[in-house]
């Protein structure tokens, strides 16, 4: 039983900040360096395609593609913006994507101007971070509900 209540609040932190780190730090390379993915590997990114479209998805190209990456990678942002602020104001955490996201746009146009920032990333990095909060919540909310089912004592009839 013990196995369905959720971590400490402490463990759950420290989780956050060790997976939470490395994958900020990768964020901001992919995102912040003069080379873009489709430079760096655009053999991987024709496999992924190929792969695509012999699933008969064939209306998928390189820009709906580019749209499901920045929407997938950013879930994990909001996830962490959920985990690392204080409950009290988990709202927030709704911001937090948003404003990342503004900021590395912002930061490629001005110090990395070959890349695109665009307003279209922006909204795709934001739909990711608040799909990650939405599932952060809706996982807390699971934990809350079994927790309270475990600690609530239960009447037999006689």
């Amino acid at each position: 039983m013990s196995s369905l209540l959720p971590p400490s609040r402490r463990l759950t932190l420290a989780w956050a900040l060790a997976l939470g780190i490395p994958f900020l730090i990768g964020l901001a390379v992919l995102t912040l360096t003069p080379s873009r993915v489709e430079d760096a590997m655009p053999n991987l990114l024709d496999l992924v395609l190929s792969g695509i479209h012999r699933l008969g998805w064939t209306a998928f190209d390189f820009t709906r593609l580019e749209v499901l990456a920045n929407i997938l990678v950013f879930i994990p942002v909001g996830i962490l913006a959920f985990l690392l602020l204080p409950r009290r104001v988990w709202p927030s955490a709704l911001l937090v994507g948003p404003l990342v996201s503004l900021s590395i746009e912002a930061a490629q146009h001005v110090a990395l101007p070959h890349r695109a920032a665009t307003v279209t990333d922006v909204i795709a990095n934001s739909s990711g971070a608040t799909a990650g909060v939405a599932s952060a919540v809706l996982c807390s909310l699971v934990f809350a509900v079994r927790r309270s089912r475990q600690a609530s004592p239960r009447l037999e009839a006689s």
